[in-house]
């Protein structure tokens, strides 16, 4: 299956994926690790002799896009391996196995070992909540702490997730233009939407990827429900950053926080692009709680 619709729409992305790296403003060494799933792309910048962090992007955006606002205030604190998710639209090349057999468990296990680390900190924003607390719940032994941003605790009792991110995305996403665009960004966000709409390369590389690359691909990467008594083995780990203006918030992850007793923090200006559009806060957030 073909990640992006047409070779002109893969040259548009890429490009605009290196421009925003520069924009991060920092040194960046470029990895690209083999695991079974394919070859994943790792940008790792950073203190070299600090705490080594894994960051994870959401669905359909990559990791130059996700840490464009965050990598310069994080980079003064700790080593960063901002990963993009295989299967989405970044430099991560899945092969065939992927398509077959992904385990997300297994992909991070490969990484992990590759990148000679072992007992880390992970923070993921959306889908990338998802995925370290799901390595967290797989693996807890090699995770010290995590943080799950624009995310909530994926519980058995929780709504169906691809449902609900339709009836966020569409119509705008069917339709791609510059005004639909930017409605949609203003749907997702909070009080500070020009964090997105006024930075003209994130709005370049966002249609980009919205009229470029094939959301298909990461099917591979199913969402299990946890039971009560696995939200038991990750609660003493996880801290959730939640804006009170995000859609999915609003659409019942928090009342889930709450219900299962949570570690949680709430920002009533903040939506779904929170490390966007309060960076310093979340910077501050992911600095206090991982060096305590």
């Amino acid at each position: 299956m073909k990640r992006y619709r047409t070779k002109h729409a893969e040259r548009n992305i890429l490009s605009t994926y290196d421009r925003l790296l520069d924009e991060w403003k920092v040194e960046i060494n470029q990895l690209d690790v083999q695991t079974q799933y394919g070859s994943t792309h790792v940008n790792v910048f950073g203190k070299m002799d600090a705490a080594p962090v894994l960051l994870f992007h959401g669905v359909a955006d990559d990791s130059a896009l996700m840490w464009i606002y965050n990598a310069s205030g994080l980079a003064q604190h700790f080593r960063l391996y901002a990963v993009d998710t295989i299967g989405g639209p970044g430099k991560s090349l899945p092969s065939k196995d992927y398509r077959n057999s992904f385990d997300i468990a297994l992909w991070i296990d490969e990484l992990l070992d590759s990148l000679c680390l072992d007992n880390v900190y992970m923070a993921g924003v959306s889908h990338g909540g998802y995925i370290v607390q799901y390595y967290t719940l797989m693996r807890n032994h090699r995770v010290k702490k995590a943080i799950a941003m624009a995310s909530s605790v994926p519980a058995e009792q929780s709504g169906n997730t691809m449902v609900q991110m339709l009836k966020i995305f569409l119509p705008e996403a069917l339709l791609p233009t510059k005004r639909n665009i930017e409605q949609l960004l203003t749907k997702l966000t909070g009080e500070n939407s020009a964090a997105f709409i006024e930075n003209s390369l994130i709005v370049d590389h966002f249609t980009h990827l919205l009229r470029g690359y094939n959301n298909m691909c990461m099917r591979s990467h199913k969402i299990i429900k946890f039971s009560d008594e696995q939200i038991d083995i990750i609660r003493p780990k996880l801290l959730y950053l939640l804006g009170e203006k995000d859609p999915f918030a609003r659409m019942g992850g928090q009342a889930m926080l709450e219900r299962y007793g949570m570690r949680a923090r709430y920002y009533p200006e903040a939506g779904h692009g929170i490390n966007h559009e309060i960076a310093d806060a979340i910077n501050a957030e992911l600095i206090t709680y991982f060096c305590d």
